[in-house]
């Protein structure tokens, strides 16, 4: 039985790679080219040559890279004849999303009941954590897309309904998964509003462009604005989303008591940041920008650090070793043992236990992390002790 086990394991982490791997050069393309069409437009004058004008260029751009020049042309809606070949670019999109949302079944589906449920969070099975899980990917879309088709032509009320619908959901994922877990979801959600923006409205626009040229007829300015409108929203959807990525490194963001806050603080902040590379692109440094995202950063580490966590948890007198081992070996052992431990954590041994007290008090004490969706079902008592014993030391 136990081979069988390191055997799924075995195969589990391949899984998690190559799905990870995927899906993280996809995402470098697709927040590539993201950027630079962006940062393209920002960069765009007015033509200098009167005969380009007359024939529909609205803007363009001198650039250099590679060891080249290069002249970028924008038509203000299309050109008089379709070139060939017509580069699309909606594959990184859809690929990081395919991947990510492969990576989500492999990591937290499949292992729901470690990974994506904590009973001290809410007593879910696994199947109902996935079911919500997925019902929250497919309610984002339709939220989000509601409201741009509503507030469209309000970009300022538009982006704080976004904004609030974001708040309330890392406040729902909170209330519903574990901590890593929550963080995540709401990540994919965010990641499913920008890949259903490429799929249902950005590219049907190009086609809708492309269509009419192809009749012989003059395009719709307004497909050229739809899509436009929602590749806007994609980049600044892009810092907040891969924060929400990377999150699962930083257990003293996701494991504090009011960790949605700061998930919706931070992503607030990487968005603004992106407000002001957009607007730097075009020509503006608004410098405040940048400052106040450093002070927004300040103040949230501040606020979370956890000494009157660990100052409250650690009040007693203190534990024997015999306890603390007791605790380490009903809730620890399970994982953190062998050839096979994470990370080579192992915690077999009085010495080792006392080696990794540091770690133990952040991960199980201060943020808990660990165990990984409290599958071991560690108490509150039980970290306590810890605490006690690590002041102790």
């Amino acid at each position: 039985m136990a081979t069988l086990v390191a055997f799924s394991d075995y195969w589990w982490d391949w899984g998690n790679l190559l799905f990870r791997w995927l899906h993280v050069v996809a995402a470098i393309a697709w927040i590539g080219s993201s950027f630079y069409f962006i940062a393209l437009d920002n960069h765009l004058r007015p033509p200098a040559d009167e005969r380009d004008a007359a024939r529909g260029i609205g803007g363009e751009s001198w650039e250099i890279h590679g060891g080249g020049f290069y002249r970028i042309e924008k038509f203000r809606v299309a050109p008089d004849e379709l070139p060939e070949p017509l580069h699309w670019f909606k594959w990184e999109a859809y690929t990081t999303w395919l991947s990510g949302f492969a990576l989500l079944v492999v990591v937290f589906y499949v292992r729901a009941g470690t990974y994506l449920v904590d009973p001290d969070v809410r007593d879910l099975s696994s199947g109902e954590a996935v079911a919500l899980s997925i019902a929250g990917l497919a309610l984002s879309w339709v939220v989000y897309d509601g409201l741009c088709r509503v507030l469209g032509d309000r970009p300022l009320v538009l982006a704080l309904c976004v904004f609030a619908f974001v708040a309330v959901s890392a406040w729902g994922a909170s209330e519903l998964f574990a901590g890593r877990a929550a963080y995540v979801q709401v990540g994919a959600m965010i990641g499913t509003m920008m890949v259903g923006n490429v799929f249902f409205v950005i590219i049907p626009a190009h086609w809708e462009l492309v269509r009419a040229k192809e009749a012989g007829r003059e395009p719709d300015p307004a497909a050229n604005a739809r899509g436009k409108l929602r590749s806007v929203h994609n980049n600044y959807l892009t810092l907040p989303v891969v924060f929400a990525m990377l999150s699962n490194h930083f257990p003293f963001t996701y494991g504090h008591r009011r960790g949605w806050i700061v998930l919706v603080v931070l992503m607030a902040t990487g968005a603004w940041i992106r407000h002001y590379f957009n607007l730097r692109h075009g020509g503006r440094n608004l410098w405040i920008i940048p400052a106040t995202a450093g002070i927004a950063i300040v103040a949230v580490a501040f606020a979370i650090q956890p000494r009157d966590t660990v100052s409250q948890a650690s009040s007693g007198a203190p534990p024997s070793f015999s306890e603390v081992r007791a605790i380490v070996e009903r809730r620890c052992v399970k994982c953190h043992s062998g050839a096979s431990a994470p990370q080579g954590v192992r915690l077999e041994t009085r010495a080792q236990i006392e080696a990794r007290a540091a770690q133990i008090e952040q991960q199980a004490v201060v943020t808990k992390a660990m165990p990984l969706g409290n599958a071991t079902r560690m108490t509150q008592k039980e970290r306590d002790t810890l605490a006690r014993w690590i002041a102790s030391r």
